[in-house]
């Protein structure tokens, strides 16, 4: 179960001051780029830790880890930002279409778009003379019009999603923890005999790292970090498990 982090009474009645609303509200909603960060970390951990995995259980060289690594990181991290990019402004471009229709419908049948507020804020529990002045008071304005139509009936918000933050976001945690597995080997390479077991190693450092993306983002949340980063491990540990196992298995063709 979730686990909402909360303040206390005192805490809340110090932030809630008419002047301190005023800058949260004027500022707006953030918006925030936690999940591509997180997809972005979690993927490169897995995918990476999966060629290494799949290239140990076949009993292959450090130097074919080190160039399937570094080939996953940089082609797999691209195409996962790019993939991001497109995805969020193909998100704003559908974004922009509705609200670009709903001041085409505002234009042509105001009646029409008027009694969808009005359906809106009864279903909101408004009703007779309240619920009218709510209705007049959001269409007279355009915009605000507009605005409300965009939230209430298109679950839009009005803060779009930067398409290349996403995409750098992606590639940044992507390559900096997909980096992690491969970072026995590549010590190896440049100090050699330096690490007895780099298979091992890269195992917990990997390990270590699925562990800190899951508390990093269980805080952020307000979920129990621990459980958070156990799930990540364990999800993470069962990719790396398959990719290791079909590495045995095909270890003959290679």
């Amino acid at each position: 179960m979730n686990r909402i982090k909360t303040e206390s009474r005192d805490a809340y009645r110090n932030s809630h001051s008419p002047e301190q609303i005023a800058e949260r509200l004027g500022d707006g909603p953030r918006s925030l780029y936690l999940k591509d960060v997180i997809y972005g970390a979690i993927d490169g951990a897995v995918t990476t830790f999966a060629v290494v995995a799949g290239v140990a259980g076949a009993g292959l060289s450090s130097g074919v880890v080190i160039v399937l690594g570094l080939a996953n990181l940089l082609a797999d991290g691209f195409s996962m930002a790019v993939s991001n990019y497109l995805g969020t402004r193909a998100d704003n471009q559908y974004r922009r279409q509705a609200e670009k229709r709903e001041w085409d419908e505002i234009k042509k049948w105001p009646e029409g778009e008027r009694e969808e507020i009005r359906q809106i804020y009864a279903g909101k529990g408004f009703d007779g003379d309240l619920l009218e002045q709510v209705v007049s008071v959001i269409t007279e304005d355009k915009e605000r019009w507009v605005n409300t139509m965009m939230q209430e009936e298109h679950g839009l918000s009005k803060e779009a999603h930067d398409p290349w933050r996403a995409g750098w976001s992606t590639f940044a945690a992507f390559f900096v923890v997909g980096a992690i597995p491969l970072f026995t080997y590549v010590w190896n390479w440049l100090v050699p005999e330096s690490i007895q077991s780099p298979f091992l190693w890269s195992c917990l450092l990997t390990a270590v790292a699925f562990l800190l993306v899951g508390l990093a983002k269980g805080q952020y949340i307000g979920r129990r970090p621990f459980v958070s980063g156990l799930e990540t491990l364990a999800i993470g540990g069962t990719a790396a498990a398959l990719a290791y196992g079909v590495g045995v298995l095909l270890k003959g063709l290679v």
